[in-house]
């Protein structure tokens, strides 16, 4: 028996659940399916539990993908107020955390069941588990596509892949959405880990494995060890808190450069922001007596301050007979500390994929490829949002797009 719909939506995450009940309230017929038996599990374990499903204030800054464009069109077209609406109309109740960071008062269990909810209200038919062994279409996509389930053969004039990217596996994630595109010639941005924490070599790292669980706010930025002073003044600062971890670095800062970082490549850190570092060990040294430590333990966390005085013996003494250069030393050091992470703790750690399908393939308007018929929406695509919101505001956004695209591109067909 062979299944006939207008549209098939693949993935049922964030971007896919949204786009299919968009799609079905414009009057389309809908199959939304996914391989995994659970709906929407990366909303469910975000933000803690209660899903940072937008920010209050996003724009194209906010994203990393190699045309940084592209995303403006949809982002401009379903705004963070247009979501807020929606969780009104349902009566889920939200609070602002932190820089715009939206959450859910109660629990992320609040979104899911407002997307199924709009699922619902265009009756969209919703089948999971179900897999797909293969898509096939023809090049232009005129006479639709046939997908082979393990549900029964289908057939639909347009599909949507929301399929997510390559993070934490182990809630399903895989690169089905990938070989799609290679399948039909689409071009893909290697895909690489984002939003991750950063790991060092042991021995290095040996000085700072003590430190696990200490957390501090922070300045930090990623930028070439042969950056020159103009290069550094234009890149991306985060000022975040950053964690210890017996591995590396991890916290909010760390996983927010790790988006920009590069193999090889230092990443900077201000143990001090918005601390004249300099003016209060020297004012210290003639007015004290007490180690450098101490001193500095009033200034960082005493934890960091052993660790870090430890390690140089000519720090190992009162504050008053340290010279002024050892004591504007340790400053700079503190207020720039580089170091370079061997690696990061990879998809299984990683909150999002960084690249994707390549934005040049796909529509700005309407999230449709190259290939008639087909698009792309959400983490699949080179589109990655920042930490705090943005990458849920990118599903809401890129799957509303995709929503009118598809209604549009149906109802002009000719009967």
């Amino acid at each position: 028996m062979t299944h006939k719909f207008d549209v098939v939506v693949v993935g049922a995450g964030a971007a896919g659940l949204f786009c299919a009940g968009q799609a079905g309230q414009r009057g389309l017929k809908v199959l939304l399916l996914d391989h995994s038996e659970k709906v929407a599990e990366k909303i469910r374990i975000s933000g803690g539990g209660r899903c940072n499903f937008t920010n209050r204030d996003v724009g194209p800054a906010n994203f990393l993908s190699e045309n940084p464009h592209f995303c403006r069109s949809a982002l401009s077209r379903y705004t963070p107020q247009d979501f807020m609406g929606l969780l009104q109309r349902y009566d889920v109740p939200f609070h602002e955390k932190h820089k715009g960071q939206l959450f859910c008062d109660r629990s992320a269990e609040d979104i899911i069941n407002l997307l199924l909810a709009e699922c619902a209200r265009g009756e969209v038919t919703r089948w999971q588990p179900c897999s797909i062994k293969r898509i096939t279409g023809g090049p232009d996509g005129a006479d639709g596509y046939q997908i082979e389930s393990d549900r029964g053969q289908i057939e639909a004039q347009q599909v949507v892949i929301a399929t997510g990217g390559l993070s934490i596996p182990k809630i399903g994630a895989t690169d089905f959405g990938y070989r799609i595109a290679r399948q039909f010639g689409l071009r893909l941005i290697e895909p690489r880990a984002a939003l991750v924490p950063l790991t060092f070599d042991g021995e290095a790292w040996a000085p700072y494995a003590q430190l696990s669980g200490l957390a501090l706010p922070v300045q930090i930025e990623s930028t070439p060890a042969d950056a020159s002073a103009k290069q550094r003044k234009k890149a991306t600062v985060f000022s975040e808190d950053l964690l210890f971890t017996h591995r590396g670095l991890s916290g909010p800062a760390v996983l927010q450069i790790s988006s920009f970082w590069r193999e090889g490549q230092p990443i900077r850190v201000n143990l001090t922001p918005g601390v004249d570092l300099p003016a209060l060990l020297l004012r210290a040294k003639a007015t004290s007596k007490k180690l450098i430590a101490n001193e500095l333990a009033s200034l960082v966390p005493s934890r960091l301050a052993d660790a870090w005085v430890s390690q140089d013996p000519a720090l190992q003494r009162p504050i008053s007979d340290a010279t002024d250069k050892a004591l504007l030393d340790l400053a700079q050091r503190l207020a720039d500390w580089e170091l370079t992470p061997t690696g990061s703790e990879g998809y299984k750690k990683a909150e999002v994929t960084l690249g994707g399908v390549d934005t040049r393939d796909l529509s700005s308007q309407t999230m449709e490829s190259r290939q008639a018929g087909l698009y792309f929406i959400g983490e699949v695509v080179d589109v990655t949002g920042w930490l705090g919101g943005y990458n849920f505001q990118w599903a809401w956004a890129s799957g509303f797009a995709c929503a009118q695209a598809l209604a549009a591109r149906h109802f002009a067909r000719p009967v």
